[in-house]
C-alpha cells in the first residue's frame, strides 16, 4: 500500500493556483445552490416536523466526511478525491468503486441541476436552456480554473444576497409562528433518516475541493481549512432558510411547495422578492452546475491516467493547465442527460452514489496512522456508518438503480481484470 502523496512526479500535472478563499467558494457554489432551492421540500414530505432533526443528522454525517476527506486531501494532493484514496488505503477495487460512483452519480446532479436553470429562467423550454447553460458553463472551465473560481465568487454572492433577503422578509413577517417549529407525531425514525439522506445531497459539494487538490496551493494547509470553513457556512445558511421557511409555511405547505422559497416569500407579504428568489434559484443552480462539471472532469482525469477510462481523456492542455478532454466529454453527457431526463430522478440517483463514494472516504481514513494526520477514530466510523445508513433510507427506487449502477460497474472491474489476467 502507498503512503506518499500520488502527483510527485506526474506527467502532465495541473497548475497550483487555487488558494483558501477560493476553495472555499468553490465549496460553496456547490453546496448553496444545489440544496437550499432543491432539497428543502422534499425533505418536508419524508420527515414532516422533523425536518431540522433531520438537517442536524445530514449535517453530522457530512462533516464526519468531510474531516475524513480534508484529512486524506492534505495526504493525497492529486485530482481524483476519494478515487484516489480509496486506491492508496483500500486498494485498486475500492477506489475505482469511488471513482464510479461519483462519476456516474454526479454526471446525473450535473444534468439535474442544468435542469433547475431551465425551469426557472423558461419553464416551457427548459431542457433547451438546460443544454445551453451546460455548453457554456463547459467552455468557462475549458479556458482555466481561475476564471471558474471567480465566476463562482460572483456567483455565491449573488445567491448569499438572495437568502439573506428571504430569511429576513420571513422571520420579520407577521406571518411568522415559532410554534411551527414544533416536532409533532408526524416526524418518524424512518422520515427523518430519509430526509437526511435527501439534504446530505446538498452539504455534498465539500468534496469539489478534495477533487481539485491538484490545483490547490500548499494543500497540505489549504485543504483542511478550507473544508470545514465551507462546510460551517452552508449549515449556518440552511439553518437559518429552513428555520425562516417553517415559521411562515409550516412542515405541511412546505412539502407541498413547488418553490419553497418563493412560497415562503409569498406567505410572507413580500411578493416583490418572488422574481428575485427566481433569478437567485436559477444563478445558485449554475453554480452547483460549474462547480459540479469541475469535479467529475477531476476524477474523469485521475481514473483516465490509471485507464480505468479511455486514456485519451487524461490530457491536459498545454495552455490553460486543465483537463479538457475530460471536461468537453463530460460536458457532451451532461448535455445530452439534461435534454432527455428529469430533476426528481436524477437527484434521487445521484444521492445513493454520494453516500456510497463517502463510504469509501472514511474507510479509507480510518486506516491513516496519526503521523499520517488521522482523525480521531469516532469520525471515520460515524461517517461510515451515516453514509450506510442514509443511503438505504432512501426512496427505493434510487436505491434500487444506485445498487445496479455499481454493481455494474464492478462487474466491468472484474471483467477488465480477467481479460488482463487472460492476456
Amino acid at each position: 500500500m502507498s503512503t506518499q502523496p500520488t502527483a510527485a512526479g506526474m506527467p502532465d500535472e495541473l497548475h497550483r493556483r487555487l488558494g483558501v478563499s477560493d476553495a472555499v467558494l468553490i465549496g460553496l457554489g456547490s453546496m448553496i445552490g444545489a440544496g437550499v432551492f432543491a432539497a428543502l421540500a422534499p425533505a418536508a414530505q419524508a420527515a414532516g416536523s422533523g425536518l431540522l432533526i433531520g438537517l442536524a443528522l445530514a449535517a453530522v454525517v457530512a462533516y464526519c466526511n468531510a474531516t475524513s476527506s480534508a484529512r486524506l486531501a492534505a495526504r493525497y494532493p492529486a485530482s481524483g478525491g476519494t478515487y484516489v484514496y480509496g486506491r492508496e488505503r483500500l486498494g485498486d477495487f475500492w477506489g475505482y468503486l469511488a471513482g464510479w460512483g461519483f462519476v456516474v452519480g454526479k454526471t446525473a446532479s450535473c444534468a439535474a441541476m442544468a435542469l433547475t436553470v431551465g425551469a426557472y429562467v423558461w419553464p416551457g423550454q427548459a431542457h433547451a436552456v438546460a443544454v445551453a447553460a451546460v455548453v457554456a458553463l463547459t467552455a468557462v472551465n475549458y479556458t482555466g480554473v481561475q476564471k471558474s473560481a471567480l465566476l463562482t465568487r460572483a456567483i455565491v454572492s449573488v445567491v448569499l444576497a438572495v437568502l439573506a433577503a428571504v430569511v429576513v422578509a420571513a422571520l420579520t413577517s407577521s406571518a411568522s409562528e415559532v410554534a411551527r417549529l414544533d416536532v409533532g407525531d408526524d416526524a418518524t425514525f424512518g422520515g427523518v433518516l430519509q430526509a437526511a439522506g435527501l439534504l446530505f445531497f446538498a452539504f455534498a459539494g465539500y468534496a469539489r475541493i478534495a477533487t481539485l487538490g491538484e490545483e490547490v496551493r500548499d494543500p497540505q494547509r489549504t485543504i483542511p481549512r478550507a473544508v470545514p470553513i465551507a462546510l460551517g457556512i452552508t449549515l449556518v445558511v440552511y439553518a437559518f432558510v429552513a428555520l425562516a421557511v417553517l415559521t411562515v409555511l409550516g412542515p405541511d405547505e412546505l412539502a407541498k411547495a413547488a418553490a419553497p422559497l418563493s412560497d415562503a416569500a409569498r406567505a410572507a407579504g413580500a411578493g416583490w422578492l418572488v422574481p428575485v428568489v427566481r433569478v437567485g434559484a436559477a444563478v445558485a443552480a449554475l453554480g452547483s452546475l460549474l462547480a459540479l462539471i469541475l469535479g467529475v472532469s477531476r476524477t474523469t482525469l485521475a481514473m483516465a491516467r490509471d485507464r480505468h477510462l479511455p486514456h485519451a481523456l487524461a490530457a491536459v492542455h498545454p495552455k490553460f493547465k486543465v483537463p479538457h478532454r475530460a471536461e468537453v466529454a463530460v460536458g457532451a453527457v451532461v448535455a445530452v442527460a439534461a435534454a432527455f431526463g428529469d430533476v426528481r430522478g436524477a437527484i434521487g440517483f445521484s444521492s445513493f452514489g454520494v453516500l456510497a463514494y463517502y463510504a469509501v472516504a472514511n474507510a479509507s481514513a480510518w486506516t491513516l496512522t496519526p503521523e499520517e494526520g488521522r482523525p480521531a477514530r469516532l469520525i471515520p466510523l460515524v461517517g461510515l456508518t451515516g453514509c450506510m445508513v442514509l443511503a438505504f433510507a432512501l426512496p427505493l427506487s434510487p436505491v434500487i438503480s444506485g445498487a445496479a449502477v455499481l454493481a455494474a460497474g464492478a462487474a466491468w472491474y472484474g471483467f477488465r481484470r480477467l481479460a488482463a489476467a487472460r492476456g
